[in-house]
Formats: C-alpha cells, structure tokens, sequence
C-alpha cells in the first residue's frame, strides 16, 4: 500500500509558515518521503500499516488549509508516469523500513 498526503496549506504570515513548516517534518519524521513540495507519500508493507499511518497523520492535521490522504495499491502506484521535463524517468523502488515498536 501507498499512503499519499497531498496538502496545501497558507503561508502568508510567520506563524502560518511556522505551522506549515512542522506538519512537513512530521510526515518526514513519521517515514514519509516528499514526492513534490506539498505531497508527501509513503509505502506500508499492509493496509493496516497505513491505517496506523493515516491515524497519525490525522492527529497532526493543522488547523488551516487543505489536506487530503490517498491509499493506492502498490500495483497502482506501479502504474505511474514519471518526467522530468520531456524526459521520462523510472519511479524509485519503495525502500524497505523496519519498525520497532
């Protein structure tokens, strides 16, 4: 499973930039990996991995602005097309983590 976090959020003041700023380095410190500036996406080993994921990203969702999380299969996110430019690229493989818990 892929847990994908697409956001967007204001920041127009320090404080909202401020607030912006920590949401991303918690999905980075909750083992996502940034795919663009504001979507963030993660691989989990088995759909209640990503449920433990999406809870977590739930419990950090900031007060303002738009956040939407997305499961996709991993034979979807295989599905993908990537460019840089005109110039296709291949997707990165998921990395494999080990949790502790």
């Amino acid at each position: 499973m892929w847990v994908l976090v697409f956001f967007d959020l204001p920041t127009e003041t320090r404080t909202e930039r401020k607030v912006a700023s920590g949401f991303r380095k918690r999905l980075l410190n909750d083992g996502f990996a940034m795919f663009q500036y504001s979507i963030y996406l993660r691989f989990c080993a088995s759909r209640e991995n990503a449920v433990v994921h999406i809870k977590r990203t739930k419990n950090i969702l900031p007060k303002k602005g738009k956040v939407c999380i997305l499961q996709i299969t991993d034979k979807q996110f295989g599905q993908i097309e990537l460019y840089h430019g005109q110039q296709e690229v291949a997707p990165e493989k998921p990395s494999q983590q080990l949790e502790l818990f």
